[in-house]
């Protein structure tokens, strides 16, 4: 980390000797750099050169299970884990519309299965268009888990409104639980 490039050739320069002085060595082969600014032109070389390596430069990477970028932007960050969170869907689709389960198991299947793929996105910045695509994979669950409704006046089946999807689910829907948990 730093804010030049002279500085972090600085502490990359300080972990190789570091590294040498405990018996191991750096792998310049699996040792990326980033450089995250608005600036398009900010750290134009493709690499970053020591003493005796050479660090290539990326422009995102997953670091501890969260995507960075040079753009230091999180649309991507809330994609992948979007898709993630649609891969647990889909793996406990099953669980979700089973009549043999009560709606407040399915709740907790919910809650323990799919939503900690969203764990950190206390950190995300959301804008208008994300929390919306938030609340959209939110109420496609849900309504896997309520199911449709019959309506009485025609006396057929339909999909359930969002307003009714809330009252049902009674809890905090998923863009609030993101803004309590940025706020604690």
């Amino acid at each position: 980390m730093g804010g030049s490039i002279r500085a972090v050739k600085e502490k990359a320069e300080a972990l190789v000797v570091a590294a040498k002085e405990i018996g191991l060595e750096v792998n310049a082969d699996k040792t990326k750099h980033v450089v995250m600014s608005r600036d398009q032109n900010a750290g134009r070389s493709h690499s970053m050169k020591t003493d005796n390596s050479s660090f290539e430069r990326v422009d995102e990477f997953k670091y501890l299970g969260t995507t960075l970028t040079n753009q230091n932007s999180i649309q991507e960050e809330i994609k992948s884990r979007l898709k993630s969170g649609n891969a647990c869907y889909h793996s406990a689709q099953n669980l979700l519309s089973s009549r043999l389960l009560s709606k407040n198991l399915k709740i907790k299947i919910y809650r323990t299965i799919i939503l900690p793929v969203f764990y950190g996105c206390e950190t995300w910045s959301l804008a208008l268009r994300e929390e919306r695509r938030l609340r959209v994979f939110e109420n496609r669950v849900l309504r896997r888990i309520f199911g449709p409704k019959r309506d009485e006046a025609t006396e057929e089946w339909r999909k359930l409104h969002n307003k009714e999807l809330n009252n049902l689910y009674s809890s905090p829907n998923i863009v609030r639980v993101i803004k309590s948990r940025r706020m604690r």
